[in-house]
């Protein structure tokens, strides 16, 4: 699988190039500019790219722009966006997208390489993937409205839902039957309002919406 980085930290960089590496992946190109990575997206057309949110000069928000940028050149280019903090909006803007294909991920999450590695499998994939911070704290935005009427358990199934996972994970993660999970699922959609019918990606981008208050 053909990988680009966008990312100016050195010893970041370097470091993803050797996991990616020793994990098979093919490191095509490593960027350290919005306009470098753009370049190596149209010159390598990776399989899926790593992009950091804040890239030069202004380290602001190159990165987010770099990599909606290349989507639109290239639809579905799958993106992971790294992020030293957690900006919701930034994750509002990438996850905005009508496809599949987007990661949020907070640079904490690198050293857990099981979980950064899951991350950009799922991605690739076309998976939508949420970082549990950004959802925990969209979560605890939305109190006082019809969230307060989910139980523990499904608030747990939720949180799952947001960052992507489906329901055989959440039903693992959870050690509950797969339809222990299809009927919580059933129980969140009706009480939020959400469209029952919507599965994977867009289920995904629903929750997501209503979370951030734009549903």
């Amino acid at each position: 699988m053909r990988v680009v980085i966008a990312e100016d930290n050195v010893l970041l960089a370097s470091g993803l190039q050797l996991l990616l590496t020793s994990e098979g992946f093919e490191v095509a190109a490593v960027a350290g500019t919005a306009a470098q990575f753009l370049a190596a997206v149209r010159d390598h057309r990776p399989d899926v790219t790593i992009v950091d949110v804040r890239l030069p000069p202004s380290f602001r928000d190159e990165g987010i722009r770099a990599a909606l940028q290349a989507r639109r050149e290239r639809p579905g280019l799958p993106v992971l966006v790294l992020s030293q903090y957690v900006e919701q909006q930034y994750a509002a803007e990438l996850l905005s997208s009508t496809t599949a294909g987007v990661g949020y991920l907070l640079k904490d999450r690198v050293s857990r390489i099981d979980t950064f590695l899951d991350a950009l499998h799922r991605v690739a994939a076309g998976a939508t993937v949420m970082d549990p911070d950004v959802v925990a704290q969209l979560l605890a935005r939305r109190a006082g409205d019809p969230i307060d009427a989910l139980t523990p358990r499904e608030r747990e199934v939720l949180a799952l839902m947001a960052q992507g996972h489906d329901n055989r994970t959440i039903a693992a993660d959870l050690v509950i039957t797969d339809n222990a999970v299809h009927k919580h699922i059933g129980n969140i959609f009706a009480k939020l309002g959400l469209a029952v019918t919507d599965t994977g990606h867009r289920r995904v981008l629903a929750v997501l919406s209503y979370l951030n208050g734009t549903a």
